[in-house]
């Protein structure tokens, strides 16, 4: 039995024990334990787990450890990981008995179909960039609302002995946010977090300005966290090539070692440079496209947008927003982005005018629409523009118009931009940043918003339904609430493999 089978074999018999996938939350190790979270410590089998030969003894704490030895738990970790995901979910059959329920089930039911087609390697690859960011997304919000508040305070020549101190709460998640990013890189990728972190802080570190590298000095930062996650992807290479050949006995020590030396140097002498020039023509061919195609650049990013979301592709976009925070302070795409929320919303308020005998649909509109307001979009692309059909195009048309009349601002020199990624919507207002004060910014943002609202409005009003679609879903029962033709596929196991994706009502 090869190494590897051998480690999958010792994950397979422990898994069962301590009561299978559905029992774990969490999964980490240190030097020699196998920690777990579990939701129920009364399903963990003690006696059988010790009497496993891979099996030193157990620990009970805030986890639940299991003690591996130093070596094998670096390399049982991965397995035991692998096969907790591995693990199948359970799904329920909808059972739809409104048009607004049946609406929902269509809804989830494209989503569920489109999470599935989007299982592809580049897909899935993308999906794991977008796992290292997204948890930076709060400590990016509170950072950019105290930058913002200060800022806002300098103009203003209010509290002058705060400033410094709040430009610190605000300044040094940023500066420091490559070791965060190479931290996540390593989790994510299946290595040891602590040394993605540890070879992500070289390119922070003060010290490299005395490196030179191709003709150059090097500066810290330089690379940012394009160069951070490199070096962190090529950090858990390392380590996997040293757990496969390295001895046990020696894996505590040479493992750790070689992963930060070969990373390192690769890094210092390679990737610093590279990620530096690829972070520099981000930022730069952004300002260009909007300096000399802004109006353009805008209609074609908020009217696309919601589409990208659905292929799974606007996750590309995260490195991008971070390395233009990190680079300017703000991201001038993602106000572009956010006018996609707002030709949604204005769809939505079309529909629920369109359809006024439709009851149970106008309170779904109802209930989810302020949470639309805010940039939350999910419950009313899934609830309702999309399963509908053509509103969903129109939806997108009021995007696409108010995209491109905050890009013509950028034209015209008046960059609107947000300090970090994650709110939409109203939500974005105290994100907001620019190039000519803030009042100026918000006024552009807050037309954006307007224009995208009437936008989607218009087009959902007037061109998003057909008699057929009319006729179909503003009818009402007894109960207030819509029957589901058979024509909307609403009805029937929700299971992609159980019957037909249902599509969208017919246009």
């Amino acid at each position: 039995m090869s190494t590897d089978d051998k480690n999958r074999a010792v994950a397979a018999a422990i898994l069962p024990l301590v009561g299978g996938a559905g029992n774990i939350t969490s999964v980490a190790h240190c030097m020699t334990r196998l920690r777990l979270g579990l939701r129920d410590r009364s399903l963990v089998r003690d006696e059988e787990l010790k009497a496993l030969p891979a099996v030193m003894g157990v620990v009970e704490d805030d986890t639940y450890q299991i003690v591996l030895g130093p070596g094998t738990v670096a390399r049982v970790t991965p397995e035991f990981e692998a096969l907790t995901a591995e693990a199948p979910a359970d799904g329920a059959p909808a059972d739809p008995t409104s048009s607004a329920d049946g609406l929902a089930a269509q809804g989830a039911a494209i989503r569920a179909a489109r999470k599935a087609r989007n299982q592809t390697p580049f897909k899935l690859f993308l999906r794991r960039i977008a796992n290292v960011f997204v948890p930076l997304i709060p400590a990016l919000i509170g950072c950019g609302i105290i930058a913002g508040l200060n800022g806002l305070l300098v103009n203003l020549g209010w509290l002058p002995a705060v400033a410094p101190a709040l430009a610190a709460m605000a300044s040094g998640f940023m500066a420091l946010i490559a070791v965060f990013v190479g931290f996540n890189t390593a989790k994510e990728f299946g290595g040891t977090p602590i040394l993605g972190g540890a070879v992500a802080a070289i390119i922070v570190f003060p010290g490299v300005a005395r490196i030179d590298a191709f003709g150059q000095t090097l500066s810290p930062g330089q690379g940012g966290v394009l160069g951070a996650l490199g070096a962190a992807v090529l950090a858990v290479y390392v380590e996997k090539w040293c757990r496969r050949w390295v001895p046990e006995s020696l894996d505590v020590l040479v493992t750790p070692t070689l992963t930060v030396l070969v990373s390192g140097l690769v890094t210092i002498f390679g990737l610093m440079f590279v990620a530096g020039e690829v972070s520099t023509a981000i930022g730069d061919f952004a300002d260009w496209l909007l300096a000399h195609a802004g109006a353009g650049a805008g209609l074609v990013l908020g009217g696309l947008f919601l589409p990208l979301v659905m292929l799974g592709l606007h996750q590309a976009l995260i490195p991008i927003h971070t390395t233009l925070i990190e680079q300017q302070g703000y991201t001038v795409l993602l106000p572009i982005l956010a006018m996609a929320g707002a030709g949604q919303v204005g769809a939505v308020m079309a529909v629920y005018l369109k359809l006024p005998r439709n009851g149970s649909l106008r309170r779904t509109i109802k209930s989810a629409l302020p949470a639309g307001f805010l940039g939350v979009g999910e419950p009313l692309i899934y609830g309702v523009s999309l399963p509908l059909g053509r509103p969903f195009v129109t939806a997108c048309v009021g995007g696409a118009f108010g995209g491109g009349f905050v890009g013509l601002f950028s034209m015209l020199g008046d960059k609107v931009g947000s300090t970090a990624i994650g709110p939409s919507g109203w939500a974005l207002f105290p994100l907001l940043d620019g190039n000519h004060g803030l009042g100026r910014t918000i006024a552009i943002y807050a037309g954006g918003l307007l224009v995208g609202y009437l936008a989607g409005f218009a087009a959902t009003y007037f061109w998003g339904f057909s008699a057929r679609l009319l006729e179909e879903f503003d009818v009402e029962t007894e109960a207030g609430t819509v029957e589901v033709t058979a024509s909307t596929g609403a009805t029937g196991p929700s299971d992609p493999e159980a019957e037909p994706t249902p599509e969208p009502a017919k246009l």
